[in-house]
């Protein structure tokens, strides 16, 4: 196990009406002036955003309202974002959706606290933010994890290349989770979610370290994804089920706080191959991990064998002696939990037809950061390997 340092300073509020703590939540933080972020119409629609503004005005708390996010949230939305609350005078964000919401409006706070609109070169890694604005969240999509997690992603529209920036600035001060606001969402929305919390705990338990794993870690991992699939198959196919979508809510924030990492190199490549994906065709999230991910285990899978059976037996309940028949058989139950949720499994199944050659090549290309390295789970990969992923993933079942 690698040495780690640890700090999770997000307040939760989980449960049923956990929004009536929002005033108390901004009172303790000193809020004078929030910046309300949100994306969708269902959040107007549904009478949640007037109940929200209701209760800071009750509060006394002043509000400046700013929508608009949509799925792979755009840097040009949260530089509009950053502009908004620098004229505003906001001393506060408030993010009410999703992940993307909520990865938006870090991002909006890191740039208010910089004074600065030119967001990317830290998304790129070129500098470091030194200071983010406060900002808290309601979660009404369990997905990403951002309500807890160090991540926020955006996509740059212009360059069509998606980067995540991790830093403790962007951990929320507090998240408020009441599942009642998810029993609503369409079956889509939820297997989405449902694919993104197995796969932010399964692309950490998948790492380049030999020999023993953190034991507890794993024991964690194992059992958030275990959960995940669980209730994300009930969650699927009983739409509106409480207490399925309560266990989803709370897996997506354990699956992506740290929690499911620690003691070993955190390593997302798979991730980096569906970023891909979906800042050039603009996939959904989980659509674009769900359809490479079998095929990156399969490219990989013999360069730790044994790892891939035990996640096979403990996840999945894989009875074969021989490890290499128990991983296989792993990766095919991976593939089965994807497709009982309707979820594609290979490139072909995004509704795009068959991929040339030449946008594998693109896709690999920007999976790499531009054939840079790319850290891979067991292996480095490169832009090559890449290509060699996806040509798997473009082939049909």
């Amino acid at each position: 196990m690698e040495n780690f340092i640890f700090n999770l300073p997000t307040e939760i509020v989980f449960g049923r009406g956990a929004e009536a703590s929002l005033a108390a939540q901004l009172g303790k933080r000193g809020a004078q002036k929030v910046l309300i972020v949100y994306g969708s119409k269902r959040i107007e629609e549904s009478g949640f955003l007037d109940r929200v503004t209701a209760l800071l005005n009750e509060a006394n708390i002043d509000y400046v309202l700013f929508g608009g996010v949509v799925a792979n949230p755009r840097l040009a939305h949260a530089i509009t974002g950053i502009e908004k609350g620098l004229v505003s005078g906001i001393d506060f964000v408030l993010s009410i959706g999703g992940g993307s919401v909520i990865d938006t409006g870090k991002a909006i706070a890191i740039g208010i606290a910089n004074e600065r609109k030119d967001i990317w070169q830290y998304w790129l890694g070129i500098e470091v933010p030194e200071r983010a604005l406060r900002h808290g969240c309601i979660l009404t999509i369990p997905a990403a994890g951002s309500e807890m997690s160090d991540s926020a992603v955006l996509t740059n529209e212009e360059t069509k290349v998606k980067r995540g920036l991790s830093s403790e600035l962007n951990r929320p001060a507090f998240a408020i989770l009441n599942p009642e606001l998810t029993l609503s969402l369409p079956k889509y929305q939820v297997a989405n979610g449902a694919v993104d919390i197995f796969m932010h705990t399964v692309e950490g338990y998948f790492t380049p370290v030999s020999g023993e794993r953190n034991q507890m870690t794993d024991e964690l991992a194992e059992g958030v994804m275990r959960n995940t699939v669980r209730n994300g198959r009930i969650a699927y196919e009983k739409p509106g089920d409480n207490l399925a979508m309560s266990e989803l809510m709370w897996s997506g924030s354990l699956s992506h706080n740290g929690i499911t990492r620690l003691g070993r190199p955190k390593d997302f490549a798979v991730h980096g191959l569906g970023h891909a994906l979906s800042a050039l065709y603009d996939t959904t999230h989980g659509s674009s991990l769900s359809a490479v991910w079998s095929s990156w285990a399969r490219t990989v899978y013999k360069l730790d064998v044994p790892r891939f059976a035990g996640y096979a037996r403990k996840v999945w309940g894989v009875e074969e002696k021989e490890d290499e028949e128990a991983a296989l058989k792993g990766i095919i139950k991976t593939e089965q939990f994807f497709s009982s949720l309707d979820m594609p499994i290979r490139l072909t199944q995004l509704g795009m037809g068959t991929f040339s050659d030449g946008d594998l090549r693109k896709l690999a290309a920007k999976a790499t950061f531009e054939d840079t390295r790319l850290l891979g789970s067991l292996e480095i990969i490169n832009a090559q390997k890449a290509y060699e992923i996806y040509i798997k993933a473009n082939e049909e079942i």
